[in-house]
């Protein structure tokens, strides 16, 4: 991992400035576009997939709440967005890239992991969307090492401010909050 002025670098590859810029727009774009959905009853994630070209692919929020289905996260949302538009199972040949509103949850990064996408951008880390909002974020052992160890590269806490105001609105406001009720 390298602390950069512009975030964190898991893997091999650093980020141009204009890659970076390009990465710190969309994530600024999702945060903002996150704050509306939230008040519409959506989030508080949102996902976006993009190809090499910089071609929107899939955007889509956490359902979870509005469809009563706990694998309804931002990044399984995209995912599935994307393997039906491609009419695909197997991301790998587009080189696509998603950005996150923040740090996938376990179940997240397995998605993204078994998907085929090369790139994961993030804003907010587990550790912060925890202390916030008190999802559960899951057990992620080597998570980013496992990603780079399969050539796929991580870049996170890009504008992380903007993600955590964001959650800290959704949490003000007294919208459901998304935990299983589990004992731990």
């Amino acid at each position: 991992m390298t602390k950069t002025e512009t975030g964190y670098i898991y893997g091999k590859t650093a980020l141009s400035d204009e890659e970076y810029q390009k990465a710190r727009k969309i994530l600024l774009d999702l945060q903002a576009e996150n704050l509306k959905l939230t008040e519409e009853g959506y989030g508080p994630f949102l996902a976006a997939i993009y190809d090499k070209e910089g071609n929107l692919i899939a955007k889509m929020p956490n359902t979870v709440a509005k469809d009563n289905c706990c694998l309804c996260h931002a990044e399984v949302n995209t995912i599935r967005q994307a393997n039906e538009k491609l009419k695909t199972y197997d991301l790998a040949p587009f080189e696509l890239s998603i950005y996150v509103t923040a740090e996938p949850c376990i179940m997240c990064a397995g998605a993204i992991m078994w998907s085929g996408i090369k790139r994961v951008f993030y804003g907010v880390n587990s550790f912060d969307v925890e202390r916030i909002t008190g999802f559960d974020e899951g057990f992620k052992p080597d998570w980013i090492k496992e990603f780079t160890d399969r050539n796929i590269e991580v870049y996170g806490e890009i504008e992380a401010q903007a993600g955590r105001d964001v959650l800290e609105k959704y949490v003000s406001t007294g919208k459901e909050i998304y935990k299983p009720s589990c004992d731990r």
